[in-house]
This record gives C-alpha cells, structure tokens and sequence, in this order.
C-alpha cells in the first residue's frame, strides 16, 4: 500500500515545508510523470493539475497529498506521454470536407482566395479527434498511484534534508542567545554599584541636602529590585531548553499533525518578551548592546521558523 512508503512527517526532527518531488512511471506504450512542489504555507493549500485519465482518482490523490505533505502550498502534477504510434489521431474527413465547402462558398461569395486553407480546416473544431476514449484501468492506476506515492517519499526526502540544515541553524542561533545572556552577568553585578554611586554623587552636588544614610539604603534596594532581571533569564533559559527539546521531539505535547513549526513559532515569541523586558530594565549601556545581538538572534530564527514544517 502506498501509505507504507510515504514517510509520515509527524516525527521527531525539523522539517522543511519547502520541497520537491518527482517520479516516473512506466504501463505499456505510456510514460506517467509525477511532480510536487511545496512552499511556506500557514495550512495545507493543495493546487491539483492531473491529466483527464487520471480525473476520476483526484480525491484519492488529494488524501495521498493530505497525509503526506500535512502543511504548505502543495503544487501536484501528474501527466502523461505516449508513443508517437500509440498516441496516433484520426482526421474527420466527412466533417473536414463540410468545412471546406462552407469555405468555398464563403469565399466566392466574398470574392477571396482560399489558398493554404488546410491549416485553417485543421484546426476547426472536431476536425482532428482520437481514435478511441480510454478508460482507466486498475493496473494502470496502480502504476500512477505508485509514482505519486514515489514522489510524495521523495518530497519527504527533500523536506528532511533541508530540516536538517534549518536544525543546524537553530542550534547555532540558541547557542549564541545562551551564551549573550551569560555575557550580561558580570554588567548585571556591577551596575549596583554605578547605581548607588551615581545617586550618592547626585544627592552631594545639591546644597544644604541631608540625608538618612538608612532610607537611601532602603530606596536603593526598591529600586535595584525592579531592575532585576533573574526572573527574565530564568524564564529565558528555560524557553531555550523548550525550543530544543521541541526540535528534538522530546515535547509530548499533541500538535494534531500540524507538525512543529507553529508551535517553535510560539516559543520564539515567549523568548522575544524576555529578551525585550531585560533590555528594558537593563539600564545600563553595555548590557543593552548585548540585548540588541540577542534580538537580532532571534529575529533570524523568527524567520527560518517560517520554513519549518
């Protein structure tokens, strides 16, 4: 069965939605082709062209597409070449010479010359038709149904080995976020003690100030407090560690078939509010420019999460 040689989608890797697939079949005097592309889609948003033999199988082949492909801008084709001799047409003639008399006397009457009608006659409706309707058979649909099973694998195929080159770029980006956010630590320390400084140094330049040392230490802590950012990078390792336990199809969360993209999507979007949020309360220059490199970090995931699948 053809569902035996489709590989499902549903596993534990990133997968492209971008893809391609093809297949050639071969059933007596007939060559079958099979071709799909996919592209980025928010669903699945099948496009069909299938030649007229075919017609009738069009829902079975959309299901084949449905279970394999799960998600994106599926471009299907599958057509037909035939043998010059197998693929022979028969002229008309009754109706041809019909043609050609209704010419003549069109002509006469319009005073006009009827040199090099053949072409025209040819190309007359019904002028040139097949010798015979073919009807499909089971052992050449089964020929078909193979090589769009074939083409399916193969755009699977595709789909995996550019999931890979887009899990290598996660894990690189992940990395390079994790390892900012530990560059922000010895800033993150030493900004107390520029804080205290600078509004001790502030409170000293106004005249004729005073002061408790004690409620200056207490306001001091509220406000160091507020600027703490613990919490942030906390909740931020742990989204990283999410993303990749997501990639790696540890999460058993239930993604009813729609594959992992969205839902990595998701959680580039929890590590954004974070990542804003500490640059927010950074207040200090150092540890700022370090927040912009972790957004342009992620950014660059935001936008290949929208290739996987």
């Amino acid at each position: 069965m053809y569902l035996c040689t489709i590989i499902s989608l549903r596993n534990t890797m990133v997968l492209s939605m971008t893809g391609y697939g093809k297949a050639v079949a071969k059933y007596e005097d007939k060559t079958i082709h099979v071709e799909v592309k996919a592209l980025n889609s928010k669903a699945l948003d099948c496009s069909t062209r299938i030649a007229p033999i075919y017609r009738e199988k069009e829902m079975e082949i959309r299901k084949m597409i449905q279970e394999s492909a799960v998600r994106g801008k599926i471009d299907f084709s599958i057509w037909v070449e035939k043998e010059v001799a197998g693929d022979a047409q028969s002229i008309n003639m009754p109706l041809v010479r019909n043609y050609y008399a209704q010419l003549q006397e069109l002509s006469k009457e319009l005073g006009v010359q009827t040199a090099d009608i053949l072409p025209v006659l040819m190309r007359m409706p019904d002028a040139v038709s097949r010798q015979e309707i073919e009807e499909l058979s089971d052992e050449e649909w089964d020929a078909a149904r193979t090589a769009v099973a074939e083409a399916l694998q193969n755009l699977a195929d595709f789909r995996r080995q550019e999931g890979e080159a887009l899990q290598k770029k996660f894990e690189e980006k992940l990395d390079n976020i994790a390892r900012l956010m530990g560059e922000i630590e010895p800033y993150e320390q030493s900004r107390v003690e520029k804080i205290r400084q600078r509004l001790t140094e502030n409170l000293k330049a106004i005249p004729d100030v005073e002061y408790d040392n004690n409620r200056l230490e207490q306001e001091l802590i509220y406000y160091i407090e507020k600027l703490d950012i613990s919490e942030e990078k906390q909740r931020l390792t742990n989204h990283l560690k999410y993303f990749r336990d997501t990639m790696n199809g540890m999460d058993n969360g239930n993604d009813n078939g729609n594959g992992n993209g969205k839902k990595l999507g998701f959680i580039a979007q929890e590590m954004g509010r974070e990542i804003n949020t500490t640059g927010s309360k950074s207040n200090n220059a150092e540890m700022q420019n370090i927040v912009v490199q972790m957004k342009d970090e992620l950014e660059q995931i935001k936008e290949q999460v929208l290739n996987a699948l």
